[in-house]
């Protein structure tokens, strides 16, 4: 593999504070500017990486701020892998969490659709939970280079 080919990747984790939701936005954008994304494709990957983090957050952690979130991301070619993960309290009925409009935190004001955003802004999109053990949301996203639209 030459170093032009090699994988890129991070590891990050930080306390589950609602204030850490914008530090999450920012590293992932940062991480992956040198793919030169669109403004477009930057604010996809910002708005499910806000939408999984708030999750985390408030359902996986009920905004306990001794939880911990890990965002792990890497880079193949074009293509950004996130994974963006509790050990929180996990989902019971992961089939009802993911329809439009369902949430479990009503008295929140909560829209219900955090999982129906995350799935039309990325190319796939996982959601694995197991209760009392947590929450991984797998996402991927291939970003078009500037370069190529402008061609």
């Amino acid at each position: 593999m030459t170093k032009s080919q090699a994988r890129n990747f991070m590891n990050v984790q930080f306390a589950a504070l609602s204030e850490n939701e914008s530090f999450a936005r920012v590293v992932v954008a940062a991480f992956v500017t040198r793919l030169d994304p669109t403004m477009e494709e930057l604010n996809d990957l910002k708005t499910v990486v806000s939408e999984a983090v708030t999750n985390c957050i408030i359902h996986g952690y009920d905004s306990d701020p001794n939880g911990i979130v890990t965002i792990t991301a890497s880079i193949d070619n074009e293509t950004v892998h996130l994974t963006i993960e509790d050990q929180g309290r996990g989902i019971e009925d992961l089939e009802l969490a993911q329809q439009p409009l369902y949430t479990s935190k009503p008295e929140l004001e909560r829209s219900g659709m955090g999982f129906t955003i995350m799935e039309n802004f990325v190319d796939e999109f996982e959601v694995t939970s197991e209760p009392g053990r947590g929450t991984s949301i797998s996402m991927k996203k291939t970003i078009v280079s500037k370069k190529a639209l402008y061609n």
